[in-house]
C-alpha cells in the first residue's frame, strides 16, 4: 500500500502531497523483466548464429568436414560436465530457499568448477583444430563452427565469472534480497546456456558427425 506523504512546505504556499511506493518491489519485478527481455535478445542472436550455420555447415571449400574432424567423445564429456552443472545450480538455489548459506556456496563452486572444465575442454577442441589447420579461415563452414560455438563459449565464461563475483558478494553481505534477486538472474541465464547447448550439440556435432 502506498502511503500519503506531506511535502513541507513555506507558510503561504499550497499544501502538497506525494505517495510513498515499495519501490523495492518494483524492482524486483523491473530486474526479472528486463532479464527476460536480455534473454530474448540473446535468443535472437543464437538463433541468427544457428541459422549462419545451417546455409554455411556443408560449405568445406574443399576441407575437412565435421566427420573427419569432431571428436564426440570429447564434445560427450564436455556436455555432461554443462548440464551436470546445471543440476548443481538447481541445488544451490534449492539450498538458497531453506537459507542454507553454507551448502548453497558448496553447490555454486561446484557449478564454477564444471563450467571451468567444460570452457577448458572448448579451448583444448579449438587449439587441436588451429594446430592441424582447420582454423576458422579454412573454410565457411569452420568460420560458421568457431562463431556459434564460440559465442556460446564465450557466454560460459561470462556466467563464470559472474557466479566468481557473486559468491565473494555473498560471502561478504549473505543472503540479501539483492543477492538472492542475482542468482536468480544467473540461474536463468546458466539454464538458457545449457538449453543452447543441446542445440549446438545435437545440430552441429552429431548432425555433422554424420555427414
Amino acid at each position: 500500500m502506498a502511503n500519503a506523504h506531506i511535502a513541507s512546505t513555506a507558510p503561504g504556499e499550497p499544501v502538497r502531497f506525494h505517495a510513498e511506493e515499495d519501490h523495492h518491489g518494483a524492482s524486483d519485478g523491473g530486474t526479472l523483466l528486463g532479464f527476460w527481455i536480455y534473454l530474448m535478445s540473446d535468443c535472437l542472436i543464437f538463433a541468427v548464429l544457428f541459422a549462419c550455420y545451417g546455409v554455411y555447415g556443408r560449405s568445406y571449400a574443399a576441407g575437412p568436414s565435421g566427420a573427419d574432424l569432431f571428436d564426440l567423445n570429447l564434445v560427450a564429456v564436455a556436455t555432461a560436465m554443462l548440464l551436470l552443472s546445471s543440476l548443481t545450480f538447481g541445488m544451490a538455489m534449492i539450498a538458497m530457499q531453506k537459507a542454507r548459506q553454507g551448502a548453497m556456496m558448496m553447490w555454486l563452486a561446484l557449478t564454477g568448477v564444471l563450467g571451468l572444465v567444460f570452457l577448458g575442454l572448448e579451448i583444448y577442441e579449438f587449439v587441436h583444430l588451429i594446430e592441424i589447420g582447420a582454423g576458422p579461415q579454412r573454410s565457411a563452414f569452420l568460420s560458421a563452427f568457431f562463431t556459434l560455438v564460440g559465442t556460446h563459449g564465450l557466454h560460459v565464461a561470462f556466467g563464470s565469472l559472474w557466479l566468481g563475483v557473486l559468491m565473494v558478494q555473498i560471502a561478504r553481505h549473505g543472503l540479501i534480497v539483492e543477492n538472492q534477486r542475482r542468482l536468480m538472474c544467473l540461474s536463468m541465464f546458466w539454464h538458457f546456456l545449457d538449453v543452447v547447448w543441446i542445440g549446438v550439440f545435437s545440430f552441429v556435432y552429431l548432425m555433422g558427425s554424420l555427414a
